[in-house]
């Protein structure tokens, strides 16, 4: 399926989910990475810019490349957008509960007071959350759960990272953004790649042939694959599988008399 086709496929998932649900538009958080950036774009072609509204949400460890670059897309979009700092009520929440946290933790609930700020403006707007998540993160669990997964619909969710930058450059998204290293922004000087010890580059080839071509391991390896970078998406994935399933339900059959 090429790069165009994908387009057209996407923007049409937009414009017809925010159809069949009345809504008026769509709240999008702008981080000033691909990801977002690419979602932003798709939703411009799908909804045009005045009911796109983007969203800035830096922390006080944000890089200000990040800034800078989340103020480069709204502004070669033309949409409107606020920037809000969680820092005063991450830091606040800290201060009281937070002796010893580490920069995971810390970074996971920025993902998630996100979220909630994402929900609150589009409740505020009658527009719905767009995700902008990508296949790689969604099935390599690599995401807060809550956070940054969390959207009414997410356009880019079958696709992978090098899919989602194959896409950004017929979208036209500006060369800086495409060629950032890809980063959570989490903690100062984080990227994706270092932190999971694999570009993103060889996790997709890995992904590709042991979730589309349900090759195995040794397969994969025999194919020219390092085994420990094989082993270690192969773990990610299956150790993550709790996170991309709603939350379990105990299932239980009425043994008294029916409330009905």
């Amino acid at each position: 399926m090429n790069n165009q086709r994908n387009i057209e496929l996407a923007t049409q998932f937009i414009k017809d989910y925010i159809s069949k649900a009345g809504a008026k538009g769509v709240v999008i958080g702008i981080s000033g990475g691909l990801d977002s950036a690419v979602t932003a774009y798709l939703a411009c072609r799908a909804l045009k810019p005045e009911n796109v509204f983007g969203l800035i949400l830096p922390y006080k460890t944000t890089a200000p490349q990040s800034l800078k670059d989340a103020a480069l897309i709204v502004g070669e979009l033309g949409i409107k957008h606020e920037q809000v700092d969680i820092t005063l009520q991450i830091d606040a929440y800290y201060q009281k509960w937070g002796q010893n946290a580490d920069h995971l933790r810390i970074g996971n609930k920025a993902a998630r007071e996100r979220m909630t700020i994402l929900y609150d403006w589009a409740q505020k707007m009658d527009y719905l959350v767009l995700g902008t998540s990508n296949k790689t993160e969604w099935v390599l669990g690599y995401f807060t759960m809550w956070g940054d997964m969390a959207a009414a619909l997410e356009p880019l969710g079958d696709l992978y990272k090098t899919q989602v930058r194959e896409m950004a450059e017929n979208l036209g998204v500006p060369e800086q953004i495409i060629k950032k290293a890809p980063t959570a922004d989490l903690w100062p000087g984080q990227t994706d790649e270092e932190e999971i010890g694999i570009s993103y580059a060889e996790i997709d080839k890995i992904l590709y042939l042991y979730i589309e071509k349900k090759q195995s391991l040794s397969q994969i390896i025999q194919a020219g694959f390092s085994e420990r970078k094989t082993e270690k998406v192969a773990n990610m994935v299956r150790g993550s599988g709790f996170k991309r399933r709603l939350p379990s339900v105990l299932q239980l059959q009425y043994c008294q008399e029916p409330l009905i």
